[in-house]
């Protein structure tokens, strides 16, 4: 198997992969072209198919493919030039090789998870956290597995549990190096505020989002299942479960980057800062992931709007 993940610039590949996205498109020229999104579990490349001839067969998206192409490199991006394609008979794959997920130990993650709950001491925080974590089968499931973004970070099998692990003990650490901080509800709204992913994107091998994604979003759903929790837990505190609802509703920060609310209270702040530097760290950690160790420049990156640097001094 050609994992993507070691494809080079100059490589001549004939190989299966997940086709992930399929677009017909005009050349300037006006001529019919193939735009692909390939995939397996080390991650995704563009494909182009310049000839549409008769050793490009009928697939259709999300169909495993064989390809043979060439590697290049295109506006810093590794890219494929695909000459042939056909689909992929049953057999000559293994949909596991397609899937990306942790490399971390699931049931380990979701036990450090776990680990916290015990630590918590206002009741009904505790009750909340428990409805969901250990009480709830169908919710745990989703949760292990599902990921916590299409194609910007955590974009695997895993990944959401990952990324929520790293930002609870993000802000268990904050909640300790700071004074006027509730840790209870820090920590709890860092269990739950992503949880609205579960609905916004759907499962792999698509990890699309869905119309709920799409109409109403992550913020927004993960609240409102919150909020559908709190009702049924008796004498629940009002003003405790307002100060919930708005740190889920603020965690995105800014108006502009989806977030109902910005953040009004300490907890609401730290839950921001936390949630984006993990995402931040993590989208830097893969982009080093995909250039070759030799390489020290990555070439400049879109999404940080600037060249970046592997540290190998």
């Amino acid at each position: 198997m050609r994992y993507i993940i070691d494809l080079r610039e100059g490589d001549n590949v004939m190989e299966h992969y997940l086709c992930k996205q399929k677009q017909i498109l005009k050349s300037r020229a006006g001529k019919s072209y193939l735009s692909l999104k390939l995939q397996d579990k080390t991650g995704i490349i563009d494909a182009k198919v310049w000839d549409l001839n008769d050793s490009i067969h009928e697939f259709s998206e999300y169909d495993f493919i064989k390809i043979d192409g060439t590697v290049l490199i295109y506006q810093n991006e590794y890219q494929l030039n695909i000459r042939r394609i056909r689909k992929s008979i049953e057999g000559e794959y293994d949909p596991k090789d397609y899937i990306p997920s942790t490399n971390k130990d699931i049931d380990q993650l979701y036990q450090s998870l776990l680990d916290y709950i015990p630590t918590i001491k206002n009741t009904y925080i505790k009750k909340l956290i428990k409805s969901f974590f250990v009480e709830d089968p169908e919710f745990i499931k989703e949760f292990k597995n599902h990921s916590a973004a299409k194609n910007i970070h955590h974009s695997y099998m895993g990944g959401l549990l990952e990324h929520t692990v790293s930002v609870v003990e993000i802000c268990d650490f904050l909640s300790t190096h700071y004074e006027g901080v509730s840790r209870d509800l820090l920590l709890a709204t860092a269990m739950f505020h992503d949880i609205g992913k579960l609905h916004e994107l759907s499962r792999f091998p698509t990890n699309d989002y869905t119309d709920d994604g799409q109409l109403i979003g992550h913020v927004i759903i993960g609240m409102e299942m919150v909020s559908r929790k709190i009702d049924t837990i008796e004498g629940f505190p009002p003003t405790l479960a307002n100060l919930i609802k708005h740190s889920l509703l603020a965690h995105h920060g800014e108006l502009e980057y989806g977030s109902p609310k910005r953040p009004k209270t300490i907890e609401a702040f730290i839950l921001h800062c936390a949630d984006n530097t993990d995402a931040k760290i993590k989208m830097f950690e893969e982009m080093l992931s995909t250039v070759p160790q030799e390489d020290s420049w990555l070439g400049y990156q879109k999404i940080f709007g600037r060249n970046l640097r592997r540290t190998d001094f």
